[in-house]
């Protein structure tokens, strides 16, 4: 019978990974969402900037089942559904002139920004 030795695997550091801004941008149209991603991705064109993106997410859709009568007529329901659009972009080495633009960027109402460092 062998004696059971463990062998460790060292986990690989973060000091190895590319530095990059991941941003997040959702929107109830589609149009709009499209129109506000484009005008991001020639800001950090503009500087030079490595782009991927912009990646199509899964698009939420909600939906709403109302009764149309108040009292009687329990068949009679209208349905309603709201959808949120979503992309992702990833810019990789963001230097301080990008971060810069693209906080001074203005979008237009509606769109919604999460951006992360990672």
């Amino acid at each position: 019978m062998a004696t059971g030795t463990k062998t460790t695997k060292k986990k690989e550091s973060k000091t190895d990974a590319i530095p990059r801004l991941r941003i997040r941008i959702q929107a109830y149209e589609s149009k709009v969402l499209d129109a506000s991603v484009k005008q991001i991705i020639d800001t950090a064109v503009r500087y030079d900037a490595e782009v991927v993106g912009p990646i199509p997410l899964p698009t939420d859709t909600k939906k709403y089942t109302v009764n149309r009568a108040t009292f009687v007529y329990k068949d009679a329901r209208e349905q309603f559904e709201m959808r949120v659009h979503r992309r992702l972009i990833d810019i990789l080495n963001p230097s301080q002139k990008i971060i810069e633009s693209l906080t001074n960027l203005s979008l237009p109402s509606g769109v919604k920004i999460d951006v992360k460092v990672m």
